[in-house]
């Protein structure tokens, strides 16, 4: 986009050329990330168009996965960003966590770690604090539940290997993935993460219901117990 766009409103460019126009006329993917997001924002500041404003709040947040992971207190903090713009941000960023854990699109199968991770990234990749998540899975490998077993602080979390167990007979799996996040980013497990692992594949192991994986997000990319071959 030109700079002298810039220090205009969007209601002096052409219609073609604004975000809100495009969109209506040639879809949603027609617009770049930083239209789409000025769109949410609806207006920019005083002398900054909101598309401006976008690009600035993308590459103050680290592009649109770190926006996600932003809390509302953080994104208050952002130039230009008030309440009404806050919220409008969360609002969108949970619609899209709440139709990624729709009971109509969980019904996936689990065929591979990159799978796994594309089902609960949504879900996991903006915390900054650890979750321990649970995949049942049935026979053929397609997902019956994703249940949140734990929360905790920012290095840790307690994980119930009873409760666990327990839902998986409830449900009648036969299998599962072991989840949880890393806020730190770093991917590497901890001897606390090695640890749980073999006594949840033990414990599974007696009831006849295999552990498929268990994968450790940080951000946008992950580890698998099951890729490196450690279950």
């Amino acid at each position: 986009m030109p700079q002298e766009k810039q220090r205009v409103t969007i209601r002096c460019w052409l219609p073609g050329e604004r975000p809100r126009e495009r969109l209506l006329d040639s879809g949603p993917p027609a617009l770049s990330e930083a239209e789409l997001l000025a769109v949410l924002l609806g207006s920019g500041t005083r002398g900054t168009s909101a598309v401006a404003l976008a690009r600035r709040i993308l590459e103050q947040a680290g592009g649109l996965s770190g926006l996600q992971r932003l809390p509302l207190e953080r994104l208050l903090v952002l130039d230009g960003i008030g309440p009404a713009k806050a919220a409008a941000i969360g609002a969108a960023m949970e619609i899209g966590n709440r139709l990624a854990q729709a009971p109509g699109n969980s019904r996936v199968r689990i065929r591979e770690s990159r799978d796994a991770h594309q089902l609960m990234r949504p879900v996991l990749s903006r915390l900054e604090h650890e979750e321990f998540w649970v995949v049942y899975l049935n026979n053929a490998n397609a997902v019956i539940s994703r249940f949140q077993l734990s929360k905790g602080g920012l290095t840790g979390t307690l994980v119930d290997v009873r409760l666990l167990l327990r839902r998986a007979l409830e449900l009648g799996a036969v299998s599962l993935v072991l989840v949880h996040n890393h806020p730190s980013g770093n991917l590497q497990p901890s001897n606390a993460d090695r640890q749980i692992t073999r006594k949840i594949v033990k414990a599974a192991h007696t009831m006849d219901i295999r552990v498929l994986d268990h994968l450790i997000l940080g951000g946008t990319t992950y580890f698998s117990f099951a890729d490196e071959q450690l279950l």
